[in-house]
This record gives C-alpha cells, sequence and structure tokens, in this order.
C-alpha cells in the first residue's frame, strides 16, 4: 500500500455499497455527496452540527419514552449525539455548504456518524447497521425537511445568545464610558461633512452606546421569532411517521440543553416552505452591521491625521501602518470592522435569496442560508469584541476639537434668536471671507455688548440648549 493509499471498508446504505475510508465515521449517504459535491472549502460551522447533534439527542431521549427505539440503543445514541455535539467528531462532517438543498446530505453525515458511535458504544463494529440504524434509530420520527431548518435557528440562537448579544453589551459599555469621560470635551459638530454647531464629543459616544441598544433590541426580537421551529412536520409539514407530542417532548428536552426557549411551530407549512425568520434575522444583523459602518468611519475620521486630518481623538497604536513610511499609525481596528461589515451585508444578501428558493412545501436553499446567517453572527460578535477592547477602550480626546470651536461659522446659529436668519447669515459670510471669528464680527456689526455675546455664544449652552438663558 503506497502513501497515497487510504484504507477503506464497506458500508451500505439504500444504493447499495461504498468504500468509505476506514477511520470515518460517516457512511455510505455520506461518502455520496463527497464525491457528488467537491465544489469548495466551505463547510458547516461546528455550531451548525452541534444543534443537529442536540436535536437527535432529544430524539433518542423521547423515543425511548415512546417505546419506538429500544432502550439500550437509544441510550447510546444519546451518549453518542452528546460527543458529536461536543465537538469530538468535528473532522468527521466533510461536506460542502453547495450540496442538496434540503441540507439531507448533512443531517445523515450527522445520523451516521451517531449512528457508527452508537454501534462502537454497545461493542459493535461501524457500519453493522443492524445494530444501530442511521435512519430506522437516529433519524426516527424526523425528517431532513423538518430537522436541517430547526438546526439553522438553533444554531443561530445559540450564536447570538452565547456570543453576539454579550459582545454588542460589551461595546455598549465602552461608548458609554467613553461617553462620560468625553463629556466635558466641546467640539465642532459637522453635517454635510461641514462644520455645524458645537457638541460635546460625549455626546457623540452617547449616540454610539445608543445604537448599540436599539442593536440589542432588535436582535432580541429576532432571537424569540426563530424560536418558533420546524420540528414535527417531517416530510412536506403534516407530521407522516411521527407522533402528534413527539416534537413538541423533543423540544423541551433541547431547551434543557441550550438554555433556549423553542416551541413548535404552529403552522408547518410555512415552517418549512419558507425561510422567513431566518431571513428576518439576518436583516436585523444586516441592520447592526450599517450601525457598526457608521460608527467605526467616524472613529476613522475623528483619530485621521494626526496633523492634517481632524485629529480629534488619537486611537491606540496596535501594530505599525506602513511598509515604507516610518512611523505611521493606521486605524487599522476600525478598518477591520468596515470589513466585517461588508461580508455581513453581502451575506444577507445571500440569505434573502436564498429565502426566495421555497419551492411548493420545502425550501431548497438551507444550507448556503444557514452558512451566511450563522457566519455573520460569529464576524459580528467577534468584530464588536475586537472593537471594543483594540479600540474604543484605549480612544483618547486630544485638544483640537476644543481648539478649533471658536472658529466654527455655525457658532452663528446662536444668534438668530437675537438678531434674526439674514443678519446672522450675513455675518457668517463676513466671517468666512475675513479669516475672523463669528464673535469679532458681532462685535463691530451688532448692538449686542461683550457680555451679551459672551453668554449667547458660549459653546456650552449650545451643546445644551435647555439651559439656556
Amino acid at each position: 500500500m503506497t502513501s497515497a493509499t487510504v484504507a477503506t471498508r464497506v458500508e451500505r446504505d439504500s444504493m447499495g455499497e461504498m468504500q468509505v475510508p476506514e477511520e470515518a465515521y460517516y457512511g455510505a449517504s455520506t461518502q455520496r455527496a463527497v464525491l457528488n459535491f467537491a465544489i469548495s472549502e466551505l463547510r458547516f460551522p461546528h455550531s451548525f452540527i452541534r444543534a443537529l447533534a442536540l436535536i437527535k439527542v432529544g430524539a433518542a431521549r423521547v423515543n425511548k419514552q415512546f417505546g419506538d427505539v429500544d432502550g439500550k440503543i437509544a441510550d447510546a445514541i444519546e451518549q453518542a449525539a452528546l460527543e458529536v455535539a461536543s465537538g469530538k467528531f468535528n473532522s468527521h462532517f466533510p461536506l460542502d455548504i453547495f450540496q442538496t438543498g434540503s441540507g439531507t446530505s448533512t443531517n445523515m453525515n450527522v445520523n451516521e456518524v451517531i449512528a457508527n458511535r452508537a454501534i462502537e458504544l454497545l461493542g459493535g463494529q461501524r457500519g453493522d447497521r443492524s445494530l444501530v440504524h442511521p435512519n430506522d434509530h437516529v433519524n426516527f420520527g424526523m425528517s431532513s425537511n423538518d430537522s436541517v431548518p430547526t438546526a439553522i435557528h438553533v444554531a443561530t440562537m445559540l450564536e447570538i445568545k452565547e456570543r453576539l448579544l454579550p459582545a454588542l453589551a460589551l461595546l455598549r459599555d465602552s461608548f458609554h464610558k467613553k461617553s462620560e469621560e468625553f463629556w466635558p470635551v466641546i467640539k465642532t459638530g459637522r453635517t454635510h461633512l461641514q462644520d455645524a454647531t458645537p457638541i460635546r464629543l460625549g455626546q457623540e459616544f452617547r449616540g454610539y452606546e445608543g445604537i448599540m441598544d436599539r442593536s440589542i433590541e432588535r436582535i432580541t426580537v429576532a432571537l424569540h421569532r426563530l424560536s418558533e421551529v420546524a420540528l414535527g412536520g417531517t416530510a412536506v409539514g403534516t407530521g407522516i411517521n411521527s407522533r402528534p407530542q413527539y416534537a413538541s417532548k423533543v423540544l423541551s428536552e433541547l431547551s434543557k440543553e441550550t438554555g433556549l426557549e423553542l416551541r413548535e411551530s404552529e403552522n408547518h407549512f410555512q415552517a418549512q416552505s419558507t425561510l422567513d425568520e431566518v431571513v428576518f434575522a439576518s436583516g436585523a444583523l444586516r441592520t447592526l452591521a450599517v450601525s457598526l459602518m457608521k460608527i467605526a468611519n467616524d472613529v476613522r475620521w475623528l483619530g485621521s491625521g494626526p496633523r492634517a486630518g481632524f485629529g480629534e481623538i488619537t486611537l491606540p497604536e496596535v501594530q505599525p501602518g506602513s511598509s515604507i513610511m516610518p512611523g505611521k499609525v493606521n486605524p487599522v481596528i476600525a478598518e477591520s470592522v468596515c470589513m466585517v461589515c461588508v461580508q455581513v451585508l453581502g451575506n444577507d444578501t445571500s440569505v434573502a435569496i436564498a429565502g426566495q428558493a421555497g419551492n411548493f412545501e420545502l425550501n431548497v436553499m438551507m444550507p448556503v442560508a444557514a452558512f451566511n446567517i450563522i457566519q455573520s453572527t460569529q464576524l459580528l460578535a467577534v468584530s464588536c469584541e475586537n472593537f471594543s477592547k483594540r479600540c474604543i477602550d484605549g480612544l483618547k480626546a486630544t485638544g483640537k476639537g476644543p481648539e478649533m470651536v471658536e472658529q466654527g461659522l455655525a457658532l452663528c446659529t446662536a444668534l438668530v434668536p437675537e438678531i434674526g436668519y439674514d443678519k446672522a447669515a450675513t455675518i457668517a459670510k463676513k466671517a468666512a471671507a475675513s479669516g475672523r471669528t463669528i464673535r469679532e464680527v458681532a462685535q463691530e456689526t451688532t448692538s449686542l455688548s461683550s457680555d451679551q455675546l459672551g453668554r449667547i455664544l458660549d459653546p456650552s449652552k449650545m451643546t445644551e440648549p435647555d439651559i439656556q438663558g
């Protein structure tokens, strides 16, 4: 045997015999899919395999309760499925994302790995379908058509609950701390990238905090919407070959394992023929990505320079910025955030298009939808945490913002209640043309005293108009 030769064993499925790698825990159906779908390097993440395996855990327990699967077999399936969920057999899930649109190939991959591991636990040899059968035992009471969409929901929910929401809370808290720290810093506001009335740097960061609060709210709504799942509909939504209480009992077990509040869909025909809740959740992630890109670009602009840009904040120096310009430091963390947001926006488009592929009783783009929404959730979680720790927490305010406030032409806005819009505009134009300040021109062209101008043109009062005298 040469080094290029892989030892194999014979496995069987309903189509006949297949040569399967000797060390593989998967069987013939998976091997067929390996050969059929050699398309890309993209694979289901562990979170999806974990979710599907945990569904099998719940099924094994319920099938044992009903007496539909022998108790010893069910116990072995449960143990094997828990091992799969733990990641122990991750290398035995080789299938491409671009496969059968129902995800049946990966469902069978999970069924076969669990079955072969259960066979081992019972003292048998892998491939002995008479001892533990991937369809008759592991998959009993369900179909790929209801288990795969359920796994998409569960995997996404777990990523949101365990990773994304904590990361968003961390980033929100970072913005809150910076808002308080920067509250005394008064600077020139900007609209249309042009000078506007004064604003506190802390107020800008309070805005970012509010964006995160609302992102958390939207994603929490999506989390609730995902909690209604398709399990129980089996092939086309009718529940054929499944007991009436099967799904609710399996979901009860699954909820215990995951800490999620899962419920059976009240309308299985919509649950399997659409991916609407996945599309909805992806939309919430898209909104977060749009918001994050706005914030990351604001941080880049505010820190631009350090001499020829705005330079109102300094960003943590995390790495050299140029291979040719010594001493240059770039806003690389913010740039990383922006690239993640671009990826998420593209993923959302893929999910939306996949959602349109609900032909009659089944959506046939479930794998690509699963891959993209899970990747989006993971990328946003890691990126938010990184943004918080490696950028926002280390921001410092400079004196450049406050130094430019007196030069701001939009200070004339505060004169409008005293002298009217047109006269204030004339002052602004004279100040712009002469290079002088609003205060200096107003002193010459109005009857307002120095004390009055000092009160009216106080930048701190402009940031909180409710306390103007």
